[in-house]
């Protein structure tokens, strides 16, 4: 407290009466102020730390700033998105980032980012050895997307998900470094991805009160969940729940890895790398145009999927989730249908065509194909390339292969794998009784006889019983919408149309209209709508 030249310093707590007064006291005689004005000014002090700390205590509000394109980003996005070669564009600009090989697993990790922007995302785990890449096809996929849009962490603990009640995670990817380090959190991922919230109920102190009372917590969902992992054993639980992507660690693939890395260092690769964020922008900028759109599947009651085992129910949803984000992510290429519901609410649909399942197959195939297998892809590979060493040795040696025989040092030399690393999955064969143990000869440790004949090697790649699209165009069944290839909602150029072309793109008996803030002409095709619901209301 100071009055011209004259001050009282003194220590107190303001929320304590009898420290005020002596405070008040001592003060006025210091500095020779009434002490009615210094009770004042005190009492004005109190109440603006008693607001201050109500402040502080609020929790921050985490919004998000728009971003705001401009006219020549939002053109190029729209034709990026319009593009009827998207997904081979999407290859193209990874090799261009340098990412190479992978195609697969770029294009699939891509995809499930994209499904953030449904309901019931897709999640990813990505399965390799140390040092293979898998960190870096995450960091890669995820480059690609907006930064406002997706959350990575190193590690969760056990609670952490059910406390982010204030943080916005919906229709986002939440990307975690090592699976290890949500082991923890492995529980709430799992409700998570399966529930599509968590809720908690705890027990904290009223700060009115300071009674104990129970507090509700709640997270909303529809959040992409992003994993990596070098274990060999996933919890059986979180694995059915996502997608598996398997790093190509084949020595092909480390050549081209090295041969990349070289040529980053030419002339042309520092250019390659001053055009890489002009190219990540672009992406980001079309994925920010993608709106949260519902998917209508005229062909869903035709399609197949294998069912002789149960979690093959998760399965095929994860491969009509796959078909959903392909017509979403193609939604500037799609009709667009209105679908009115029972409370009277308009929902709009994405359309998705013949070709959206056709490419979800060819992914199926190899991802679910991947999923369904009954061993890691890690020991499967090993298991075909000491096939591959056993045949060569039968061949050279003109022997059966019953009589082939080898140690685990053999193994080691032939193919290249760390003894830790080729012990476990040695021990994986062994138990899955694809690999027979002897004990040697000269009595000490083992040697290995191979009870696989290498029949079906490619089958973890085939997914069985999908619907057979080129056949299904070749009969001519007409339903519902096609797509571009009928001429339905295509989008006027740079995103803007007139009632003159809307009337063009309708196809006779359709109504169209002009849909300018989304960058397109939508149709409303009450035929075929009433075709597809059997005349009811949906």
């Amino acid at each position: 407290m100071k009055a011209g030249d004259r001050f009282h310093l003194d220590s107190l707590d303001l929320m304590k009466d009898a420290e005020r007064r002596r405070f008040v006291e001592r003060a006025a005689e210091e500095t020779g102020l009434h002490s009615d004005l210094l009770k004042r000014d005190i009492s004005r002090l109190l109440f603006a730390a008693e607001q201050t700390q109500a402040e502080l205590a609020r929790p921050a509000e985490k919004i998000a700033r728009a971003v705001v394109l401009s006219e020549e980003e939002r053109v190029a996005a729209f034709a990026l998105l319009r593009d009827p070669k998207l997904l081979g564009r999407i290859l193209t600009d990874f090799a261009a980032c340098g990412v190479v090989g992978e195609e697969t697993n770029k294009l699939t990790g891509y995809l499930a980012a994209v499904s953030r922007k449904l309901d019931t995302p897709l999640a990813v785990i990505v399965q390799s050895t140390s040092a293979a890449g898998k960190t870096a096809l995450m960091e890669s996929v995820l480059a690609f997307t907006p930064p406002e849009e997706r959350v990575k962490y190193s590690a969760l603990t056990g609670q952490a998900l059910y406390y982010m009640a204030d943080a916005d995670l919906k229709h986002k990817i939440l990307a975690i470094v090592e699976e290890e380090g949500a082991e923890k959190a492995s529980y709430a991922l799992k409700l998570l991805q399966s529930e599509g919230e968590l809720t908690i109920a705890s027990t904290g102190k009223d700060p009115r009160t300071g009674r104990m009372e129970t507090q509700e917590y709640r997270m909303e969902g529809s959040v992409m969940i992003f994993l990596t992992t070098t274990a060999v054993d996933i919890d059986e639980e979180l694995l059915n729940r996502c997608l598996v992507l398997t790093v190509d660690e084949s020595r092909e693939q480390t050549r081209r890895i090295h041969a990349q890395q070289r040529a980053r260092y030419t002339l042309e690769g520092i250019r390659a790398t001053e055009r890489k964020s002009g190219v990540l922008a672009l992406h980001r900028n079309a994925q920010r145009l993608l709106r949260p759109y519902g998917v209508f599947n005229p062909w869903s009651d035709l399609l197949a999927f294998p069912d002789d085992k149960t979690r093959m129910r998760r399965d095929h949803m994860k491969y009509l989730h796959l078909i959903g984000t392909l017509a979403l992510l193609r939604q500037y290429q799609r009709e667009i249908r209105p679908v009115e519901c029972d409370d009277g609410r308009i929902k709009e649909c994405v359309v998705a065509t013949l070709d959206d399942i056709a490419d979800a197959n060819r992914l199926a195939h190899e991802v679910l194909g991947r999923c369904l297998d009954e061993m890691p892809p890690q020991t499967r590979r090993l298991l075909e390339l000491l096939e591959k060493m056993v045949s060569e040795k039968c061949a050279a040696a003109k022997m059966e292969r019953a009589d082939a025989r080898f140690s685990r040092r053999v193994a080691r030399e032939h193919i290249g794998w760390r003894d830790t690393q080729l012990k476990i999955h040695i021990g994986r064969l062994v138990d899955m009784e694809y690999l027979i143990a002897h004990r040697a000869d000269h009595g000490g440790g083992f040697v290995y006889e191979l009870a696989y004949d290498g029949g079906g090697k490619d089958g973890r790649r085939y997914l069985s019983g999908l619907l057979d699209v080129e056949k299904l165009r070749r009969s001519g069944s007409g339903r519902g919408s096609v797509g571009p290839r009928s001429g339905v909602g295509r989008p006027a150029q740079n995103g803007v149309s007139s009632s003159d072309n809307a009337a063009k793109i309708a196809p006779n008996g359709k109504n169209a209209h002009l849909d300018g803030a989304r960058g397109r002409v939508v149709v409303v095709d009450a035929d075929a709508k009433n075709a597809a619901t059997g005349g009811r209301r949906v």
